[in-house]
C-alpha cells in the first residue's frame, strides 16, 4: 500500500522532482518578475474594473454579448487575484508551502483559465444564434445569460479543485510532475490535451462564424437599407472576439505545450529555464483584453474615457467645494463689516444733522 504524505511541506516534493526552486526565482531574477508582475496586476484590476462598470452604466451595453465580455473581464480580474497570490507564494517561499496552501495557490490559477476559456465557448454560442439569425445581438434573456455566467463559474471552480478532490501524486509519488510537485503526471495530461481541444475547437468555429458574417453582410449590404456603421457592427464585434481569442491562444499555448510535455516525463524539454516566462506570458493575457476592448470598440473606449474623465472632474469638484465655504465666510465676513460701519457712519451723520 502507498504511503500518502499529506503531512509534508513543499520541500519534500519539490526535492522529490529535483526542481530547484532557489536558484530560479532568486536575486535580480526574482526582483524584475514581481515588479513587472506587481506593474500588470495592478493594470488588471483597473482596466477590467473599468470594462465591468462601463458595460453596467451604457445602457447600449446592455446586451448578452456585453454581459459575457464583462464577465470575461471579471475572469481576468479573478486572474490578477491568482497572480497576486501567486507573487507572494513562489521562489523560495515555495517549499516553505502546506501541501493545502500550495493547492490554493494552483488551483486559483487553474480557475482562471477555466473561467476565461468556458466564457469564450459561451460567448461562441452566443454569436453563433446572433449570426444565424443575422442579428448584431441573440435574443437570449437576462435569464438564460445569468444561468450561464453561474455554470461558467461553477465549472471553473470544480476543475480548480480536482486535484484537491484526489487527482493528484500524494499517495504515489513516482507519478508526480517536474513543474506541479504533487500534481500527478496523468492530470496534466488530461489538463492540457482538453484545453488544447478546446482552443483548436473555438478557434474553427470563429473563424467559421467570422467567414459567414462576412459573406452575408456583403451579400445582403447592397440590398438593405441602414447606416453603414450598423451593417458592419456584427462584423466589428466578431473582430473583437477573434482577437481576444487569438491573445488567449497566443498567451496560453506556450505554458500549455510545456505542462504537456512534462506530463509525458520529457527529460530532456528541460521544461524548468522557461517555465516562469510563460507564466508571464499568461498574465499578459489578461493586460491585453481591456486594451483589445477599447482598441475594437469605440463606443467602449469612448465610455470608459467619459468615465475617467468624470472621476477626475469630480474630484476637481470636490477640491473646489472644500474651497468654498472659507471663502463665502470672509466674504460674508467682510461684507457684514462693511454694512456694520456704513450703518454707524449714516447714523453719525443724521445725529450732526438733527443737531
Amino acid at each position: 500500500m502507498n504511503e500518502c504524505h499529506y503531512d509534508k511541506r513543499m520541500d519534500f516534493f519539490y526535492n522529490m522532482s529535483k526542481a530547484d526552486t532557489a536558484d530560479e526565482w532568486s536575486g535580480t531574477s526574482l526582483v524584475l518578475v514581481l515588479c513587472f508582475g506587481t506593474f500588470f496586476c495592478l493594470f488588471i484590476f483597473f482596466s477590467n474594473s473599468l470594462v465591468i462598470a462601463a458595460v453596467v452604466k451604457n445602457k447600449k451595453f446592455h446586451f448578452p454579448f456585453y454581459y459575457l465580455l464583462a464577465n470575461l473581464a471579471a475572469a481576468d480580474f479573478f486572474a490578477g487575484i491568482a497572480y497576486v497570490f501567486l507573487m507572494f507564494n513562489t521562489g523560495p517561499v515555495s517549499k516553505t508551502l502546506t501541501v493545502n496552501r500550495w493547492f490554493l495557490r494552483q488551483g486559483l490559477l487553474d480557475t482562471s483559465l477555466t473561467a476565461s476559456l468556458a466564457n469564450l465557448l459561451v460567448i461562441a454560442v452566443e454569436r453563433h444564434m446572433s449570426v444565424v439569425r443575422m442579428r448584431v445581438h441573440s435574443n437570449l434573456t437576462k435569464k438564460r445569460v445569468t444561468f450561464f455566467i453561474l455554470l461558467i463559474w461553477a465549472i471553473a471552480i470544480f476543475m480548480g479543485a480536482v486535484p484537491t478532490l484526489g487527482w493528484n501524486c500524494i499517495c504515489d509519488i513516482s507519478t508526480c510532475s517536474s513543474l506541479a510537485p504533487i500534481y500527478s503526471r496523468s492530470y496534466l495530461i488530461f489538463w492540457t490535451v482538453s484545453n488544447l481541444g478546446v482552443f483548436f475547437i473555438m478557434v474553427v468555429v470563429y473563424i467559421r462564424i467570422y467567414m459567414y458574417v462576412q459573406r452575408k453582410t456583403n451579400v445582403l449590404s447592397p440590398h438593405t437599407s441602414g447606416s453603414m456603421s450598423r451593417k458592419k457592427t456584427p462584423v466589428r464585434l466578431m473582430k473583437t472576439v477573434m482577437a481576444v481569442l487569438g491573445a488567449f491562444v497566443v498567451c496560453w499555448t506556450p505554458g500549455l505545450v510545456i505542462l504537456l510535455l512534462d506530463g509525458l516525463n520529457c527529460t530532456r524539454c528541460e521544461v524548468q529555464n522557461v517555465k516562469r516566462w510563460f507564466l508571464l506570458l499568461a498574465l499578459l493575457n489578461s493586460v491585453m483584453n481591456p486594451i483589445i476592448y477599447s482598441l475594437k470598440d469605440d463606443e467602449m473606449s469612448s465610455t470608459m474615457k467619459r468615465m475617467i474623465c468624470c472621476s477626475f472632474e469630480e474630484r476637481n469638484q470636490d477640491r473646489h467645494s472644500s474651497r468654498i465655504p472659507s471663502t463665502v465666510l470672509n466674504r460674508s465676513t467682510d461684507s457684514s463689516s462693511q454694512y456694520f460701519e456704513n450703518g454707524i457712519g449714516q447714523g453719525t451723520l443724521r445725529s450732526k444733522e438733527n443737531a
